[in-house]
């Protein structure tokens, strides 16, 4: 069995009713950039933090579902030496400010800072790095998840293949660089396409694959 206590993460919610393997959970995974906020190029100042509308009131739904919600996100800025691991931990303590605004919160961030390009110990291919499942897979050696029932919900076509590999359901949406994603090969691989993170939850609530 692979052991993924290699992969990075931040904000890990400690409450053990996330972790009884007698009861296991759906969970919903997130992309970060173009999702839940504003897609930047190599965001890396707090203050360039936004989320886009409607994503703070779709996961404060999910979170009142009881369902955990885990944001799973390349940060290849920190391999080309845009921002260092600790200004990315203030971007995502900047985010879960802004969620926490909003009524909403998510359970744990796992995040890949590594990229074949980057630089120093960053430059590496690494399974934990999107399309490869490896934050799934380590979200899901820290919390009770039934995997056949959780969902991916990204912007690109990778997120759709790491979902995909690690036996998830997957949905498209159409911020962020989904607005062209949504029309090449391979967004047909999702389960469906949305125009945005709410109007995926609320969907996923209108088919019951979130109840209430």
């Amino acid at each position: 069995m692979t052991d993924y206590s290699f992969v990075r993460r931040h904000l890990i919610d400690p409450a053990p009713k996330w972790r009884d393997q007698r009861h296991i959970l759906p969970a919903i995974f997130l992309d970060r950039d173009g999702v839940i906020n504003q897609e930047v190029h190599y965001l890396s100042k707090p203050e360039d933090m936004v989320l886009i509308p409607g994503a703070g009131e779709a996961i404060a739904r999910i979170n009142a579902a009881r369902v955990p919600v885990i944001v799973v996100t390349n940060q290849s800025g920190v391999a080309r030496g845009y921002l260092t691991e600790d200004d990315l931990l203030i971007l995502h303590e900047r985010l879960t400010q802004l969620l926490a605004a909003q009524g909403a919160s998510v359970q744990g961030i796992y995040y890949s800072p590594f990229h074949a390009e980057g630089q120093g110990a960053y430059r590496k291919d690494s399974i934990c790095r999107k399309p490869g499942p490896g934050m799934i897979f380590a979200a899901c050696e820290d919390f009770a998840i039934d995997r056949a029932e959780s969902i991916l919900i990204g912007d690109k076509i990778v997120d759709l293949e790491a979902g995909r590999a690690a036996g998830l359901k997957t949905v498209l949406v159409r911020t962020g660089h989904g607005a062209k994603q949504a029309d090449m090969p391979g967004a047909n691989n999702a389960d469906f396409i949305a125009d945005d993170l709410l109007a995926a939850v609320d969907r996923l609530f209108e088919t019951g694959a979130i109840t209430p």
